[in-house]
């Protein structure tokens, strides 16, 4: 078994190595930005869903929502420079509100990351397999199979294997995919201004007038279209990833991965509207668009296998995001401790597979449908957009640094535009699954503040002085009770009685008995034994039953307040040689010390006997 996780996972990686897993700019383009361009795959395609309604006139919004979304990528990119400047520890819009505003807006911002996360997961890998099935019809109806399959057989597995070993693997499709669309892009710019049809034909500019039901659509396919921006914040999560100087390595990163985003949605929507393409089923827009520009030859699959990689790919970048974010909120006990633990190979690998169980959940539940799962997904982003830059407003003027007036503008209209992309959400995107993010948030927080609360309430109690240990270490000897439940005389019994007589103390032997003639011959053969230093108790229990009895027993020596100060309960427990032999033999040992472990000075132990064969 360990050698095969050898082989899966690798070999375990020394703490002074984790310098080696820092990532050069080149290398951090890739793996922080996937999520970011591969939102091409499906946001200008989102906008036209929304807004391909038969028999209604409003293709000719796309232009506007789309510019729209390119004017907001400008004022989040460079708020969100600011954000990898003033919080280069990473966390993002958690720990930058976590200092400037307070722990409810940051575990706001915590609550709305993780549902962006996960959803990043599964909008990303179904949308890669809906490219797939765009290319190869005959994977229709295997979608839910093939998103779980790269989930844990690529995604996961290359993860755990650490930062440089997924930075190696999925660096390439990247830029295999970015060479592919500016190929395309500028074949299809080409064509469009030397072909002899109008550049943008009429139907794709045609808008009937704006009403309030007209203005409510073009809204909604608006904030649809937002989902291009998911992953801008990545690269601020993730500063401590880069190589030194890591600040200044991440803003040149942020700014060259929205330049390039801009780019590619500015220049595919302009041959969405010149081929006036529209929404086809089991076919991305992104496949029409290649085909219409290259054919149906080499490029045009060069383009969808680039595209589904790419969205593979984009999932990756939760991975680098989620679990440093929930270790930086573990040092913070707001998540269970053992999410800010690395594994070996230098990650945080019990974040990665929480992760992926999470997000195959959503992905079986909403049957891969892209679609629906894409009604979730922009909410959580832009409130930790608007927090984050709300955040740094409060910041500069608080610290009234050099140019702290223009930043604290520059982020206040940030905050300003996205919070009403928010509401605009919210409102158009309700009653298509927005309600569940504005129920997970308000969940999450609650979890965050109820953990939150235990270990600060577990830390008071263990929190000792030294008169605490003087008490404890008193020179007078405890006296300890040891009682061993017995069913009969076994090998088990023997080697139980004699490690209790190991750790010292009186030894009583606890016998179960429902028939009469079963205790007189049991009580026969005890005598014959003629033990020294251990007492037999026998207990009746009508009902057969073996675990109440010993509770009882238990309960009554605590409500009799005797000499003892612990009372020790030694489970016999044999250990089969094989793991299905367990399926054969009662549980009744471990139900024992499932229900006694609660009781105050009540020390219960198991000793295992290993069986042979």
């Amino acid at each position: 078994m360990l050698s095969f996780r050898r082989l899966i996972i690798g070999k375990p990686l020394k703490t002074e190595e984790a310098a080696h897993e820092k990532l050069p700019k080149w290398k951090a383009l890739s793996i922080f930005s996937s999520d970011a361009l591969s939102s091409i795959g499906y946001g200008p395609e989102q906008i036209i869903l929304t807004l391909a309604i038969p028999g209604m006139l409003i293709y000719g919004y796309f232009s506007y929502a789309t510019l729209a979304v390119i004017a907001l990528l400008a004022v989040v990119t460079l708020s969100y420079t600011q954000v990898a400047r003033a919080n280069p520890g990473g966390g993002g819009s958690y720990s930058i509100a976590l200092h400037n505003l307070g722990e409810l807006p940051a575990l706001i911002a915590a609550a709305a990351l993780v549902a962006d996360y996960v959803l990043t997961v599964a909008v990303s890998i179904s949308s890669g397999t809906e490219a797939l099935v765009s290319a190869f019809p005959f994977l229709i109806g295997r979608e839910v199979t093939i998103d779980i399959i790269v989930l844990f057989l690529v995604l996961t597995i290359v993860n755990l294997r650490g930062v440089r070993e997924s930075s190696n693997v999925f660096v390439w499709p990247t830029y295999f995919f970015i060479f592919g669309i500016v190929c395309m892009i500028g074949a299809g710019v080409y064509k469009a201004l030397t072909e002899a049809a109008p550049i943008i034909p009429a139907e794709s500019v045609v808008m009937q007038q704006a009403d309030w039901f007209i203005t409510l659509i073009v809204m909604r396919a608006f904030a649809n279209g937002c989902s291009s921006m998911t992953g801008i914040e990545a690269i601020s999560n993730g500063v401590p990833m880069f190589q030194e100087p890591s600040v200044n390595n991440a803003i040149r990163t942020t700014y060259v991965m929205s330049a390039l985003l801009g780019s590619m949605i500015f220049g595919i929507s302009f041959l969405f509207l010149h081929y006036h393409l529209l929404p086809q089923e089991n076919v991305t827009m992104l496949s029409q668009l290649a085909e219409n520009v290259f054919g149906r030859n080499w490029a045009y699959y060069y383009i969808q296998i680039a595209t589904m990689l790419i969205l593979y790919l984009a999932a990756n970048t939760a991975y680098n995001g989620l679990p440093p974010l929930l270790s930086i909120m573990a040092r913070d006990l707001y998540v269970p401790r053992y999410l800010g633990e690395k594994g070996e190979r230098l990650g945080y690998s019990k974040g990665i597979l929480l992760l992926s169980l999470i997000s195959a959940a959503l992905i079986i539940v909403f049957n891969g449908n892209v679609e629906h799962l894409i009604s979730l997904y922009a909410i959580g982003v832009f409130l930790s957009f608007t927090i984050a830059q709300s955040s740094l407003v409060v910041k500069w003027v608080r610290e009234k640094g050099p140019n702290w007036i223009g930043r604290s503008v520059l982020n206040g209209f940030g905050a300003c535009i996205t919070g009403i992309v928010v509401i605009v959400i919210a409102v158009t995107k309700f009653i298509h699954g927005a309600w569940i993010v504005l129920i997970f948030i308000p969940a999450m927080i609650y979890i965050f503040k109820t953990i939150h609360r235990h270990y600060i309430t577990t830390g008071q109690q263990l929190r000792a002085s030294t008169a605490d240990f003087m008490e404890q270490l008193d020179i007078h000897q405890p006296r300890n009770l040891i009682i061993v439940p017995i069913s009969g005389i076994t090998k088990v019994v023997a080697a139980s009685l004699r490690y209790s007589k190991a750790i010292g103390g009186d030894i009583i032997a606890l016998y179960i008995y429902s028939e009469e003639e079963e205790r007189q011959k049991f009580e026969e053969k005890w005598k014959a034994l003629n033990l020294e230093g251990v007492t037999l108790h026998v207990l009746y229990s009508p009902y057969r039953s073996i675990v109440q009895p010993i509770l009882g027993y238990v309960s009554e020596l605590e409500m009799q307040k005797t000499i003892y100060n612990y009372i020790t309960i030694v489970i016999p427990e044999f250990e089969p040689a094989k793991l299905w032999h367990r399926l054969l033999h009662n549980q009744t040992g471990w139900i024992l010390r499932t229900l006694l472990i609660l009781r105050e000075n009540v020390i219960v132990s198991t000793l295992p006997y290993h069986f042979k064969k």
